[in-house]
């Protein structure tokens, strides 16, 4: 293993033991009142992420990846037959006023985190093998790459999960850009995207409100705009050192989900501007060691694949850090390594994983 690949397992150690660090202080008082544990979250937070997402990253390390290549298709297949799965009763479960969860008794589990990864995978294995058709049937590949996305849209806008959707579509964007698609090219996609975002927010006005109050958190005092409110009053609470470990206020009862899509909210309040300012170079880090990866791919699969997996990473990262600093839309998406969140962990690890496999057979 590479001294850069220490590195990249470094940074994503410091922002989990981060995220234990803030899951602890959120959680320790409402488990107990709840549960009379105050490790109860905790303790699903490892049982039922960290420690499969550890090992599932560790596999996806080890397995060549030409191995799995040819299974890319049935995952992509198989997790969209859960993704349909999430809509029938007595299986799927609603939480937080999307149909996005399956229901296994034991815990809960959301498909549409392992499918950023998997599509990543597929578009990347898929742009691999039609590289001189992307410039020379451009019509071809475009209809059946708007095919695969028109599919896994739907899906998400139904439940709906516009926070994925947004992940996904900005992703595959960037990828099918670096695999060498010409300018032009990339303007109709662009302005095709533009006119489903636009027809999305038309659907749904409350989707629309969530661009507005960016400039005006006065028009939904008590909806999104309340939450963008109570998240840059916790940021700017913090100061320079922050209020200290377990001392958030804006936790009870303020922020919304506050171990999960607010978590970095909460953490800028308990460690103020230097430790806002350490998860955000943590996530550079990860950033620059992932692009020298792909950079340094041995083959246009893998290239693809890294650029893919640290696109979506830093993709999430920013939506999730610029909503609570009220420069991006609130979408409920989760901070990468460091939200609660079982299937969005074990998907992040799993993706590191295959990032230090693409790493190991690089040319440096």
């Amino acid at each position: 293993m590479k001294r850069s690949d220490y590195f990249l397992i470094a940074a994503v150690a410091c922002l989990s033991l981060l995220g234990i660090l803030v899951i602890t202080s959120v959680t320790a008082s409402i488990a107990q009142q709840k549960f009379g544990s105050p490790t109860f979250y905790l303790f699903r937070h490892f049982i039922f992420g960290l420690i499969p997402g550890i090992i599932l990253g560790w596999l996806a390390y080890k397995i060549p990846i030409r191995r799995f290549k040819k299974w890319i298709p049935l995952l992509l297949l198989g997790n969209l037959f859960l993704m349909v799965l999430v809509f029938v009763p007595g299986i799927g479960i609603e939480l937080g006023n999307a149909q996005s969860w399956l229901n296994l008794r034991f815990t809960s589990f959301q498909p549409s985190e392992p499918l950023k990864l998997i599509f990543i995978l597929y578009l990347a294995s898929w742009l691999a093998a039609r590289a001189e058709k992307t410039k020379k049937e451009f019509s071809a590949t475009l209809m059946a790459f708007l095919a695969i996305l028109g599919v896994i849209a739907l899906l998400l806008a139904f439940q709906p999960d516009i926070g994925t959707l947004g992940i996904i579509v900005a992703t595959g964007f960037l990828m099918y850009f670096l695999a060498g698609t010409p300018l032009k090219h990339i303007a109709i996609i662009f302005v095709g995207g533009l006119a489903c975002l636009a027809a999305f927010i038309k659907i749904e006005s409350y989707r629309l409100n969530r661009f507005l109050v960016l400039f005006n958190s006065d028009l939904d005092p008590m909806g999104v705009g309340w939450q963008i409110k109570q998240a840059l009053i916790a940021v700017g609470s913090g100061g320079i050192l922050g209020t200290g470990l377990g001392m958030s206020v804006q936790r009870f009862g303020y922020l919304p989900e506050p171990m999960a899509d607010s978590i970095f909210a909460v953490f800028a309040e308990e460690t103020g501007f230097v430790g806002s300012l350490i998860v955000i170079s943590l996530f550079l880090i990860i950033a620059w060691l992932g692009f020298k990866i792909a950079k340094n791919a041995k083959n246009n699969f893998e290239k693809l694949t890294a650029l893919g997996i640290i696109s979506w990473l830093s993709v999430q990262a920013l939506i999730n850090i610029g909503a609570m600093l009220k420069i991006m839309p609130i979408t409920g998406v989760p901070l990468p390594f460091v939200s609660y969140g079982g299937s969005a962990l074990i998907t992040e690890l799993t993706g590191i994983g295959i990032l230090l496999n693409i790493s190991k057979n690089t040319k440096l």
